[in-house]
């Protein structure tokens, strides 16, 4: 009997992963489930896509619905480490409309989801993430904007934003903007964000909390990255 095909999914949430943090994928994807359950959408209309680097990583239970791993191959002359060209690979891949980063050590919020879906018309969307667990000095990212300031605009500042903080359009991101790029190394982050903003027809900040940064830290110790090895250092 031929199975009905599944519906283009509303969003694709994109999770490079480097395989040293199990439990700290689990709590990802368990809170992609959580958010999920939050809005009501039907499950098949969030994809997750996990992309292991070069390494056939463990891949933990989850009662999600649409969830593929792929196991992709370090590019030659890349910079590897910063889940740049994971990113890359796995926008191809991409069915949703809308694209969400979530790394594997950090979370969705169980609103993240409702507090996107008002705003779809928009081709870039920037929200707040909970950063307390990793800077003390910066609860939230991105920062207040000044009064008078567009609020937009400010947040499209170095060291103010993360990709946890979007959701872009595919077609801005990976038809306009050529996918997620290489560009910088550590500092790629900013750079696709930055091109995305410029070149987004509509952008809208909102203040919901749609994810937690480090969320997931000290799940893997064998995971910590060197600033979060200096964190726990510094809080024992």
């Amino acid at each position: 009997m031929a199975h009905e095909p599944l519906e283009q999914p509303l969003f694709s949430v994109i999770i490079p992963s480097a395989g040293r943090r199990p439990r700290g994928l689990a709590q990802a994807l368990g809170s992609v489930q959580a958010a999920l359950k939050h809005s009501g959408l039907a499950p098949g209309q969030v994809e997750v896509l996990v992309g292991f680097d070069a390494c056939d990583g463990a891949r933990p239970q989850s009662a999600l619905e649409r969830l593929r791993y792929f196991v992709l191959p370090r590019p030659a002359g890349g910079t590897c480490g910063f889940g740049n060209h994971i990113r890359h690979i796995l926008m191809k891949q991409a069915a949703g409309r809308h694209l969400l980063f979530l790394d594997d050590d950090n979370a969705l919020t169980p609103q993240a989801f409702t507090h996107y879906l008002p705003h779809l018309e928009a081709e870039l969307i920037i929200a707040s993430i909970d950063t307390s667990r990793a800077f003390a000095e910066a609860p939230l990212l991105p920062r207040p904007a000044p009064p008078g300031a567009d609020a937009a605009t400010d947040a499209v500042r170095q060291g103010n934003i993360d990709p946890l903080c979007l959701c872009v359009a595919r077609e801005l991101a990976f038809v306009r903007c050529g996918g997620w790029q290489d560009e910088g190394g550590y500092e790629s982050d900013f750079v696709n964000i930055r091109k995305y903003f410029r070149r987004a027809r509509t952008v809208v900040r909102i203040a919901g909390v749609v994810g937690v940064y480090d969320a997931g830290r000290g799940l893997d110790p064998q995971g910590l990255n060197p600033r979060q090895q200096k964190l726990d250092v510094e809080e024992r």
